[in-house]
């Protein structure tokens, strides 16, 4: 399948993030917890960016390792919701509302950037986005991505029904050539992300740098 045309995403997603709890839980990505502070290097201090963050868990992750850490997501009760989160675990976040395709993407700013489970993006949007996430890193930043592959059609347990909004390996390569791939693993691993990702899942995860 290929995506129908998505009227109103803000809509969409508050009312997801409007139900009781945490869509997607409240513990980090295991991609971004096994890679942030060893494959991309992350260290305490530098500035990183979560796209598209949602309801605050990796966020505050990250903040919680002394990462100076600005996220933002689409959706205003996402990120009330991830406001509150931070501040029960006593870690700071500038949090913005915004949308990704309209945000002012700053250049050659943070040390590193999440992109998790970004796959709204339809091909168009997706180029724009991965192309900013490119242009935001500082010279020698690392990127930390992780999305589903088409497979995850087969398995249906999490991520947008829309083949053309899924990654491969070969996507990657191409979007990201102009950095250094340090990871790129397509594999399958059991979710146990809130209601919204919980099952066997068909996985691709990316780290790369940036050149200097």
């Amino acid at each position: 399948m290929t995506a129908p045309a998505f009227d109103d995403p803000a809509g969409t997603w508050n009312r997801r993030f409007s139900a009781p709890g945490f869509l997607f839980g409240t513990a980090p990505n295991r991609w971004l917890e096994r890679h942030a502070l060893t494959t991309a290097g992350w260290r305490a201090g530098q500035r990183v960016l979560s796209v598209a963050d949602g309801e605050g868990r990796n966020s505050a992750w990250l903040a919680a390792q002394g990462l100076e850490v600005d996220a933002f997501d689409l959706a205003e009760v996402g990120v009330a919701k991830a406001r509150a989160l931070a501040a029960e675990r006593g870690v700071r976040v500038h949090y913005e509302v915004a949308d990704a395709d309209r945000r002012a993407w700053p250049e050659a700013r943070y040390d590193g950037v999440a992109a998790i489970f970004v796959q709204f993006a339809d091909p168009p949007m997706r180029a724009r986005m991965f192309a900013n996430l490119a242009r935001c890193l500082a010279p020698g930043g690392t990127l930390v991505l992780q999305g589903y592959t088409p497979r995850q059609l087969e398995y249906r347990t999490g991520g947008p029904p829309f083949v053309d909004h899924l990654y491969t390996p070969a996507l990657l390569r191409e979007a990201f050539a102009a950095l250094e791939i340090l990871a790129l693993d397509e594999y399958e691993d059991d979710l146990a992300e809130g209601e919204g990702h919980h099952g066997r899942s068909a996985l691709l995860g990316l780290v790369a740098r940036k050149r200097r």
